[in-house]
């Protein structure tokens, strides 16, 4: 089996996630591509009976950037992974998901997602907190969110994402 491991990774956290995934299947399948979804090659895609795809979110999205490569992903299996620097419900994650399913062509076929917590940038807590001085009132909710995301993702959050790509291969 070929597959492609494609992702868009702004603080490191789901080039993390794509690394695990790389080094959990490299052993059993043809890895033809594991990098930044703009480097890849059409070939490498095309060739590809599974294209994991990375995305950290962006405004409840997958950035800019990745929407750019998707066109290329027509017709192909796609396996989901992601990470939200907002810890949150599995329903969060769901409508984080469903908005990049939208994104896709028509006529991919989503096999699996996988989403976690990452770590957001220390610049993101300044401005919490100069939110905070301000006496803004979502402000302490967010640097507690920012709090609870730190060391993410985790081993937990590196064990689930290789069980999700060994099953997405043996599907």
């Amino acid at each position: 089996m070929k597959v492609s491991i494609l992702y868009d990774s702004q603080t490191g956290n789901t080039k993390m996630l794509a690394d695990t995934i790389y080094n959990s299947v490299r052993n059993l399948v043809d890895v033809m591509f594991c990098g930044n979804a703009v480097d890849a090659k059409s070939d490498e895609i095309t060739d590809s009976e599974i294209i994991f795809l990375g995305f950290w979110t962006d405004k409840g999205q997958c950035s800019d950037k990745l929407k750019g490569v998707l066109p290329m992903l027509g017709g192909k299996k796609i396996a989901l992974f992601g990470t939200a620097g907002f810890e949150g419900s599995e329903e969060y994650f769901q409508k984080i998901l469903s908005g990049v399913k939208a994104a896709l062509p028509q006529d991919c076929q989503v096999a699996g997602n996988y989403m976690c917590t990452g770590q957001m940038p220390v610049s993101v807590r300044k401005r919490y907190e100069g939110m905070q001085e301000k006496g803004m009132p979502q402000a302490d909710a967010l640097i507690r969110n920012f709090d609870q995301a730190l060391g993410h993702p985790d081993e937990e959050d590196l064990n689930g994402v290789k069980k999700f790509a060994l099953s997405m291969i043996r599907s």
